[in-house]
């Protein structure tokens, strides 16, 4: 087995809207939601958001206030690191 991740869960999604910040949703997830390696890009119709973390499902409800979300990520990077299906 390998070392223990700090964020285990990749997650990554699209929210497509309307009037969408990417500013106000990167800060919202740093302020929120615990992790690293933020990327939330794009423009006011479209957002690309990748992020590790431990809550998945807070990523994806705090998108999901926001527009539509899909194409929807999740991976276990721990899984993935010890040689198992992520």
């Amino acid at each position: 087995m390998s070392e223990k991740l700090e964020f285990r869960f990749d997650t990554q999604l699209l929210i497509e809207g309307h009037d969408l910040d990417e500013d106000k949703i990167n800060d919202y997830i740093r302020e929120n939601i615990k992790g690293d390696c933020l990327l939330a890009v794009g423009d006011e119709d479209l957002i690309k958001i990748h992020y590790h973390t431990n809550e998945p499902w807070q990523v994806l409800e705090y998108a999901a206030s926001l527009g539509d979300i899909y194409d929807v990520v999740v991976e276990n990077m721990q899984r993935q690191e010890d040689g198992l299906q992520g």
